[in-house]
């Protein structure tokens, strides 16, 4: 947060006013700030072109903050806990020390290139999000339904049921309704057509699928859907063509709001969620250790919404990490364990910021476009970025199908 907080700070703050046409007695920062940027006629681009680099500037050092914090983490599974107001300090400096290079080529050819691909990289990891968070929230729904059924008598639970089907359908109908605009606004050549098509069918498919599942969750269908729509959006919006694209005559300030909303929901999911680690490749070993004895009491949780294994029936609720019941030495043991295995995997927890990095870099520039009025300045930008957003919602969508397919493709096989 404190990285976004100074990347809106060098894009509207400082870039402002660092302009060759200012009185400014720091010619060198001036000159770095707008180094690149000449080629633009006009005072508005080169504004907008510095503006992006000071964005750039400011996730550079926030990416350089968290490559040598992962590499830290895996030699030392403890140092993302250690020497806090030390990494402060240090950050505070890489982004002081960006401010006197210059952009080109580092921030204007390299580290925009570097940003695009990671925020590729992103996309699929925030498939992963949506899909845990919503798998969760409606497995978590579904038990306080049950729950109230019991202990409330029938009917009860029926208000948690209507709340996540309207939660569904406020998903689905802004997803459709989205796509209408998009057809009635961006419809204007046959290439933003086609996006917008495969958008809404695979969406539909992909529904279809899932209801038709032995495990079906709307929500997740509905979740993946959203964000299939979301990046429909942003993939037409690069489009250079202006004919098909009234988003070129403005400042993309929806894009920008989206973009950072995301980011903020995939901070708060990384820094919060037990899952995180699991997800990006954490091996649980645990979860298969169940003890036999009823008495024990000791269950192991298989997922983030699973149940306590040995409790009665009255003890029955959602549970996190490890449940124990019964000796305390051991529930020191077991927890000293788990908390051994969540700093061993700490590295991959900031590799997922440097993505997420990534991606607030280029939501916040437009994936490196420079345009305004109506017209793109560098239009091969916004047709390559087109591309990269499209190719990865579409291999983000056919991911999703095939964890819906698989298991039908090929019975024999164990997804679990």
């Amino acid at each position: 947060m404190l990285s976004i907080a100074i990347a809106f700070s060098f894009q509207y703050g400082v870039a402002p006013a660092l302009q060759p046409d200012k009185n400014n007695v720091i010619k060198e920062l001036v000159n770095g700030w707008s180094d690149g940027c000449e080629e633009f006629n006009s005072a508005d681009l080169q504004l907008q072109c510095s503006g992006h680099s000071g964005t750039y500037r400011a996730a550079s050092s926030a990416l350089i903050f968290f490559v040598l914090a992962a590499t830290a983490a895996y030699f030392k599974p403890t140092a993302n806990r250690e020497a806090w107001f030390l990494k402060i300090i240090f950050f505070l400096i890489l982004n002081v020390v960006s401010m006197f290079i210059p952009n080109e080529p580092l921030f204007g050819l390299i580290m925009v290139n570097i940003f695009r691909v990671g925020a590729v990289f992103f996309i699929f990891l925030q498939q992963i999000i949506f899909v845990d968070v919503a798998h969760n929230l409606n497995e978590s729904w579904v038990a306080k339904a049950d729950k109230a059924e019991v202990e409330e008598g029938e009917g009860a639970g029926k208000k948690w049921l209507y709340s996540l089907l309207g939660l569904c359908a406020i998903l689905f109908t802004g997803s459709i309704v989205v796509i209408g605009f998009l057809f009635k606004y961006f419809g204007g050549c046959g290439i933003n057509i086609a996006f917008i098509a495969v958008t809404l069918v695979i969406g539909l498919i992909s529904t279809a699928l899932q209801l038709m599942g032995e495990e079906a969750s709307l929500l997740t269908s509905a979740s993946v859907f959203s964000y299939a729509t979301y990046l429909c959006f942003v993939s037409v919006s690069q489009n250079p063509n202006s004919d098909c694209n009234p988003a070129l005559a403005d400042s993309n300030v929806v894009n920008i709001v989206i973009g950072v909303g995301i980011t903020i929901i995939s901070l708060l999911w990384t820094g919060w969620s037990y899952t995180a680690g699991t997800r990006v490749g954490e091996k649980v070993e645990k979860s298969d250790a169940v003890d036999d004895n009823a008495d024990t009491g000791i269950g192991i949780r298989e997922s983030v919404s699973s149940r306590v294994v040995g409790a009665d029936e009255n003890q029955v609720e959602a549970v996190s990490g490890i449940v124990v019941s019964t000796e305390k030495h051991d529930s020191i043991s077991e927890t000293e364990d788990d908390e051994l295995d969540t700093f061993s995997i700490s590295w991959k927890l900031n590799i997922m910021l440097c993505l997420i990095t990534c991606w607030y870099a280029v939501a916040l520039t437009a994936w490196g476009a420079v345009e305004i009025g109506g017209n793109s300045a560098n239009p091969s930008v916004g047709r390559v970025s087109m591309w990269m957003i499209t190719g990865s919602q579409w291999l983000m969508q056919m991911l999703y199908l095939w964890t819906l397919t698989a298991a039908k493709i090929f019975p024999d096989r164990d997804f679990s």
